[in-house]
């Protein structure tokens, strides 16, 4: 099966999602999973509050991460280890979202990437009660022990991308897509100095209040200010 990717998940310190503490990534090639890489981090300067209700699922704390490197310090071995791949993770826009942000708010432009989201094509391709991870993987047959560890979500994405893949009779993500009837989605390239994220916009309007979400009319490259950016839409339910 020629079947290339990395796989990656994150947990964050708190709500906003350009609060990275941990990551980890798996690369697939041919259908197997043929290196990992995880590390915790401190999240971007002003963001690095740890919220009980975050810790409480994943158990990181500010003292677990106090002598790593910030997540802008960082994302050059990150970016390193995913190449050109396209990025698979369960529930890509949040995944996505944290490297967009999570460099937004390091003052750090990202790459392009073109990614798959396993939320989307197990609701198309499993009949699952809930598309949370553990259903998803136990469907596949992938082991999930300790779920919120960012290394074995990683592995677990990776493994329900695989099985999906080997389900639709695809040798690639380019013959999945085509099989389903989908077009593959994209993150494109991006430089906070022409423009930010309505996430990091949110964030950064909490954190300095309406003084800042009044300077949104004369930054450059969010004309219009909160009315210029679309809806993003609701999100997947929560896992239960």
């Amino acid at each position: 099966m020629a079947l290339d990717f990395t796989a990656i998940d994150f947990e964050t310190a708190n709500g906003f999602r350009g609060s990275p503490c941990s990551v980890g990534l798996s690369k697939v090639r041919n259908g197997v999973v043929v290196e990992e890489a995880s590390w915790l981090m401190r999240p971007p300067e002003n963001h690095d509050h740890f919220e009980f209700h975050n810790t409480r699922i994943h158990g990181i704390r500010a003292e677990d991460v106090a002598g790593q490197p910030r997540f802008g310090e960082l994302f050059p071995e990150i970016g390193a280890f995913i190449g050109g791949d396209i990025l698979a993770a369960h529930n890509a826009a949040f995944d996505l979202g944290v490297i967009r942000s999570g460099l937004e708010v390091s003052g750090l432009a990202g790459p392009a990437y073109d990614y798959v989201c396993t939320v989307m094509l197990s609701r198309r391709c499993y009949s699952l009660v809930s598309n949370s991870l553990p259903y998803a993987a136990e469907e596949a047959g992938v082991p999930l022990v300790n779920h919120h560890d960012a290394a074995e979500d990683a592995r677990a994405c990776a493994g329900i991308l695989v099985d999906i893949a080997r389900r639709n009779d695809a040798n690639s993500i380019a013959e999945l897509y085509l099989s389903l009837g989908l077009s593959l989605p994209s993150q494109p390239a991006f430089d906070p100095a022409f423009g930010l994220s309505k996430a990091t916009m949110s964030a950064l309007a909490a954190r300095t209040g309406s003084s800042f979400e009044r300077t949104l009319d004369r930054t450059p490259g969010i004309a219009g200010g909160w009315s210029a950016w679309p809806e993003e839409g609701p999100n997947p339910l929560p896992n239960p």
